[in-house]
């Protein structure tokens, strides 16, 4: 497609973009950066699903990559249940089917039959696997067992819908674990958050806050819930990977059971994970994007190098020639790798490929065939170097992991700017207005505390997201709300 046609698109030119204003109106940028990198496209005919375009599927590919290989090394194995479950499956845990009820998509039919019974396409899969596990856990011989599966979940979201944030189809991994004791149980709990902070905070560059929910908060069925939380550039705050303690709700409800070494029999304990790549992607938009559009720590992707011919002094086949060599020695390097041959201009080039966030562009024109060197630009930078061709793959390599850290830091300070502290209720408002996370003394996260969430929920518009799990943090003093002795240090925000 020429230039032309390009500008006849309208994605061309990046004040037409209207990405100049991430800090300024970042529910307008955030719209308009998924559109013009055509990571999706929304006018599909039913409400809150979304055509996933090439380059958000390369993207999520990359990062299922990550998360998959970490699982499988930590002994999870892979596996793929259905996704209509029968209704009866989920009266089978009474909580479980009550928290979920009213987000379920059913299908009643079959053609012009009615069904004997109707099924939900899965919310999440507890539901469908447990009835399994029922079948296949007899023994303790058979434990523990650690399956997850890379699918698609269902639920009708009564909320406003938003791409990768919040929609009716998304897609994650979930893994479910059983176990003969509590104590593997809970170690699984922090296996799963080790999980997290290794692809999400390290690779993804995503930092969080590793957070208790409060008992009127937790998954339906579960004695815990587990969550990272982080923020999105205008101080909401996003939910990422949760993980849940069962206990044994599940086991009991579903009839799983094992025999121990004794032949004692007992119900096994259960935990499960939930990482959505899907979402974690709309972290990686927004917290990385800048005014110039998509920002990709290097590892996840789609394209890790662009080369770019610089044409002219009749040196036009000499340079083609040159850009196909070096692809191939980056590809032979295993490093993603594209050169741009169509029509348009470089300068129009630079633009398109810095707006989708590719992490290194390679210019190679005459100048660069003379010394047997190219040009190197930085996305994250726009610094640019020359490189010998000898010394080209050791460069890159070392450029795109500098640029993950530069964005993982960068995300870091975001985070820790934007926790606070309020003393009371004046000051909680006031710094709930700055967005982001606020810490208060609280009188307890057990069911008894949820008057005074509601009563925050009600003045402020803002939820009790929990406490932190991963270091102890003390009260100073009394509930800010109830004024009862506080037993725990609470963080405060508005969620997406």
């Amino acid at each position: 497609m020429g230039k032309k046609a390009n500008e006849r698109r309208g994605d061309i030119k990046r004040e037409d973009i209207g990405m100049k204003h991430k800090k300024k109106n970042f529910s307008k940028w955030f719209s308009e950066v998924i559109a013009k990198t055509e990571l999706a496209d929304l006018r599909y005919n039913v409400k809150g699903f979304l055509v996933h375009m090439p380059w958000s599927v390369l993207t999520m590919k990359n990062m299922y990559r990550f998360y998959e290989d970490e699982l499988e090394r930590k002994g999870h194995q892979p596996a793929w249940f259905p996704a209509l479950i029968p209704e009866s499956n989920f009266k089978m845990e009474a909580e479980h089917v009550e928290g979920f009820a009213p987000e379920l998509f059913w299908i009643t039919h079959s053609g012009d039959e009615k069904l004997t019974e109707k099924m939900a396409l899965r919310p999440t899969s507890e539901t469908a696997m447990y009835v399994m596990y029922a079948k296949w856990i007899r023994s303790w011989r058979d434990l523990p067992l650690k399956i997850y599966q890379s699918c698609q979940v269902w639920r009708c979201d009564t909320k406003a819908t938003r791409p990768f944030i919040r929609g009716r189809e998304f897609h994650w991994i979930e893994g479910h674990d059983v176990f003969a004791t509590l104590k593997e149980a809970d170690a699984q709990v922090r296996e799963d958050m080790d999980t997290t902070e290794k692809v999400m905070h390290q690779i993804y560059g995503i930092p969080f806050l590793q957070l208790q929910r409060p008992e009127w908060d937790k998954f339906p069925g579960a004695v815990h819930t587990y969550v990272a939380d982080t923020l999105m550039p205008d101080g909401k705050i996003l939910q990422q990977p949760s993980t849940h303690l069962l206990g044994q709700n599940f086991s009991k409800g579903f009839r799983i059971k094992f025999k121990d070494k004794d032949e004692n029999e007992k119900y096994p304990w259960q935990t499960c994970y939930g990482p959505a790549i899907w979402r974690m992607l709309a972290s990686i938009i927004a917290m990385h994007g800048d005014d110039k559009g998509l920002r990709f720590p290097y590892e996840i992707a789609p394209v890790q190098v662009i080369i770019i011919p610089i044409t002219g002094l009749g040196e036009e086949k000499r340079v083609a020639k040159k850009c196909k060599e070096i692809t191939e020695k980056l590809d032979k390097g295993k490093i993603r790798t594209r050169i741009d041959l169509s029509e348009n201009t470089p300068g129009w080039k630079f633009n398109q490929w810095e707006m989708k966030g590719v992490p290194i562009r390679i210019e190679i024109g005459p100048k660069e065939l003379k010394t047997r060197s190219v040009t190197l630009v930085r996305r994250d930078t726009g610094r640019k170097q020359k490189v010998l061709e000898k010394n080209l793959l050791k460069t890159v390599e070392r450029a795109g992991k500098d640029m993950s850290k530069k964005l993982r830091t960068e995300a870091e300070g975001f985070l820790r700017k934007n926790i606070r502290e309020a003393r009371d209720l004046k000051e909680l408002g006031e710094q709930l207005k700055k967005g982001g996370f606020v810490k208060i003394d609280f009188c307890s996260i057990d069911i008894e505390g949820l008057p005074c969430a509601e009563k925050i929920k009600d003045r402020f518009h803002a939820q009790i997201r929990g406490k932190r799990f991963d270091q102890a943090e003390k009260p100073k003093g009394k509930c800010i709300i109830c004024g009862k002795p506080a037993t725990c240090v609470v963080y405060v925000g508005r969620e997406y």
